[in-house]
């Protein structure tokens, strides 16, 4: 990768699987980094072990809080404004899968929906909200929003999340349009694919399919956290579509997902 970053990125759920691998990619690749994480956690040390390796501790921040909570994700931005200024980009990772073995909508539990509802929606909501105005006043700023395939989405069995995270497409759709003209982007990135990583549904790849490793997350995020990207907004890319080997503008059009469904990408 040759993208070298001059930013300060923060990162929710960067304590494990996708936020980790791209929370340390931006680290690696010169960015300030702000973990942004529920609490301490044996995951959570790994990630910050890993930082430790990458940069000194001048260069990233670790914060806690609830990102369910309106209030917590505006202490959230003010710590990580506090140490480092200006939040250049936000990457809205956090979320959670369904409880367990997924159920016909008619027998999920209340507090299950809450659960993923709160988390995967919310979230993303309260911390766009908190990283929008300063970046909109200052006239730049990115957020990327992590979602997940199509075919995800409306899978059988596969809910609240696939509805969480049709929901995300949605809103970043529609709140790119609100953005356009402030200097303010944003955009969905999306794995493409079954993960490896702890956090992920299991026993849904089939016989034959492989698994994605998190880091695939981190050549297409770099490229729109860097200069290139100021323009893109409101745009969905699959980050398993996303080839090194090509010339940059072939590497756009490959990874970028069009308005319609593709079934070869998931």
């Amino acid at each position: 990768m040759t993208n070298k970053l001059d930013c300060t990125v923060l990162v929710t759920g960067a304590s494990r699987g996708l936020g980790r691998a791209m929370a340390l990619g931006a680290l690696e690749a010169g960015a300030r980094v702000i973990f942004a994480s529920s609490g301490p956690s044996a995951p959570l040390d790994t990630t910050l072990e890993k930082a430790k390796a990458i940069g000194p501790q001048e260069r990233w921040l670790s914060v806690y809080g609830d990102l369910r909570n309106p209030d917590d994700c505006e202490r959230v931005v003010q710590d990580a404004a506090a140490r480092f200024g200006a939040i250049d980009a936000l990457v809205n990772n956090a979320a959670i899968p369904n409880n367990g073995d997924g159920e016909p909508f008619w027998k999920i539990a209340t507090e299950d929906w809450e659960r993923v509802v709160r988390t995967n929606v919310d979230t993303v909501f309260f911390m766009a909200r908190a990283v929008a105005p300063a970046m909109i006043a200052r006239g730049s700023g990115r957020i990327i929003n992590v979602s997940t395939s199509a075919r995800t989405m409306v899978r059988p069995r596969f809910s609240p999340y696939g509805p969480t995270k049709a929901f995300m497409d949605a809103a970043t759709r529609l709140w790119a349009g609100e953005l356009e003209g402030t200097g303010v982007s944003m955009n969905v990135l999306a794995p493409g694919g079954v993960m490896d990583t702890a956090s992920d549904v299991t026993g849904v790849a089939g016989a034959g399919k492989s698994y994605l490793p998190a880091d695939v997350m981190v050549a297409p995020l770099l490229w729109l956290l860097g200069e290139g990207a100021a323009a893109i907004n409101g745009q969905r890319f699959v980050a398993s579509q996303w080839d090194e080997t090509l010339p940059l503008e072939q590497r756009i059009e490959r990874a970028r997902e069009s308005r319609g469904t593709n079934p070869q990408i998931m």
